[in-house]
Order: structure tokens, then sequence, then C-alpha cells
């Protein structure tokens, strides 16, 4: 009997380890611009911005379904550091020396201009950028994607395939 008292206390422990395990994976842990700046300064990485809106549908989405995925959550949180930009934050950021500021464009709305630069002015959301660990522009992704698509470009800037090849010839190779 106490063997198998045992033997099952064994098991549940195993099991809720592997639960917490998993669970601790599939959450992305996001960051301020300011924190990856920080981070990136003591380890080099390339950033993932998610640049999106309080008010945009498909950004929530991205959120619910495809940065929830825990392929997609553990390969960000290894190869990146991700951050997510309100592109209509109102808070300053200092990058290099300049200050970013939100502008207001009329009706109560406006653009961060950190995110304006990122996105080169081509403000759709969501949209997501990838930099080097010189924080250059390795491309934007504008636009929804589900799972797959998204760890395809993923796997496309940290495994530096951009050095090599063409974004689009890259997509449509099989993997």
């Amino acid at each position: 009997m106490q063997k198998n008292l045992f033997f099952i206390f064994t098991l549940f422990s195993a099991l809720l380890s592997n639960a917490l395990v998993a669970q601790d994976t599939a959450a992305i842990k996001w960051y301020t611009w300011e924190e990856a700046v920080a981070l990136h300064k003591k380890r080099p990485k390339k950033i993932f911005v998610d640049t999106y809106t309080a008010w945009c549908g498909w950004c929530k989405r991205m959120d619910k379904v495809t940065f929830s995925n825990a392929e997609v959550a553990a390969y960000l949180n290894k190869h990146f550091y991700p951050v997510k930009l309100d592109a209509e934050q109102r808070a300053d950021i200092l990058f290099n020396g300049e200050t970013y500021k939100f502008v207001e464009t009329g009706h109560g709305r406006g653009v961060h201009t950190l995110a304006y630069a990122l996105l080169d002015g081509r403000m759709s959301y969501p949209s997501m950028v990838y930099l080097n660990e010189k924080f250059e522009r390795i491309m934007i992704s504008p636009g929804y994607k589900e799972a797959p698509d998204l760890l395809k470009e993923l796997r496309f800037a940290a495994e530096e395939a951009y050095k090599t090849t063409t974004w689009d010839e890259y997509r449509n190779r099989r993997q």
C-alpha cells in the first residue's frame, strides 16, 4: 500500500511539474521598449516589436490566438526580446539620445513617433517589426498572422536567413 501511495504521489508530482513548465513556456514575456533596450545592453538579442492599438480587433485576435500559441511563445522568448508598442501611447520614449513622442493627428487620435519610425510611416495594425542586435530593421510584417506563418517569420529573422535570401524566397520554401 505504501509503495502504491509513493508511486501515485511521484506520478502526481511529475505531472504537476510538467504542467507548470508547459504553462510557463506558453506565455510570452512582453517587455516595454525601455526594458528591452536595458536587457539588450546586458545580453544582446534580436528585438521583436508588436505594434498595435487599443482599438484594433485584429491585434486583439493575435493576442488571443497567435501569441498564446505555446510554440510561438517559446520561440519568441528564446530568440527575441518581445516588445509590445502601442502606436498611440502618449508616454515619451528616450532612445539613442532622441525623444520619441505622441503627436496628435486630430479627433483625439494620434501616433507615437517611435511607431511611425519603425513602420516607415505605414501605420497599419497589427504590424510586427524585426530588429537585429544593432537595432537595424530586418523587416516589417503588417497584418494578422496565424501561428505557423508567424513562426516562419520568426525563424527567418532569428536564423538570419535574410542575409542570404529574400523573404519571398524563404516563405515559399517547404519546411
